[in-house]
């Protein structure tokens, strides 16, 4: 009984299936190869697709290629168009915002418009009405000789054409009264307005000599809020 069955078992293990790795590289090689075909398959029904294709299904897609060309054509030409306007635009925009800047240095020079920046407060305290019109005329002069761009005295802003005229006790500015004390505002470089003032026999020593109290203010923003008529 025993020897019987240890015959069944050599039977069924010879005739269970065995791998081998001859027949794994000959399935991989089948499965390659079946890939290749369908991919020929496929390439060759494309190749064949107009190859086949009546005269009138040719037509068709020869008209809707055309239709297509000619909506990019459409599109391309949009585009274009697009483009140039935003150049051209570009272009006005810089012209303008040059012709803006141009606007305001002009605004600015003239005393047509306010201005803030950097500068000094030049304060002349005349408790003995020694300051006269020619001392206001040289401290303007001065400032702008060291480079102020913006000048106001006291709510007088001062132009290319201001005049200083002696009134008594006072002075008069572009035929304005003032009364002291007066206060010259000074947009520029706080530094350089400064040393100007107080060289030797400049005008601060002038205005002391007069009998006037002097004092400069150097300021990180100075605002000036008086402007010209036009």
């Amino acid at each position: 009984m025993e020897a019987s069955k240890t015959g069944l078992a050599g039977v069924l293990d010879l005739l269970r299936p065995r791998t081998t790795w001859g027949q794994l590289v000959g399935g991989v090689l089948c499965l390659m190869l079946g890939f290749a075909v369908v991919a020929q398959v496929q390439t060759t029904k494309r190749d064949t697709t107009f190859a086949t294709a009546r005269q009138d299904e040719l037509v068709g897609i020869l008209s809707d290629l055309g239709q297509r060309s000619e909506r990019l054509r459409g599109d391309l030409r949009d585009l274009e168009e697009t483009k140039g306007k935003l150049e051209r635009d570009a272009q006005g925009g810089t012209a303008l915002e040059e012709a803006r800047e141009r606007a305001t240095t002009y605004g600015l020079l003239a005393g047509t418009l306010p201005a803030e920046g950097p500068g000094i407060e030049l304060r002349i305290d005349d408790t003995r009405h020694g300051v006269r019109a020619m001392h206001l005329l040289d401290a303007l002069q001065e400032l702008r000789d060291a480079g102020a761009e913006v000048i106001q005295i006291n709510e007088v802003r001062a132009g290319v054409d201001t005049y200083f005229l002696d009134e008594q006790d006072e002075v008069q500015v572009d035929g304005r009264l003032l009364r002291a004390p007066y206060v010259l505002l000074a947009i520029g470089d706080p530094h350089t307005m400064t040393t100007a003032l107080n060289i030797p026999g400049g005008v601060v020593k002038t205005l002391r000599g007069a009998g006037a109290a002097v004092s400069i203010d150097p300021r990180a923003k100075i605002s000036v809020s008086a402007v010209r008529s036009r």
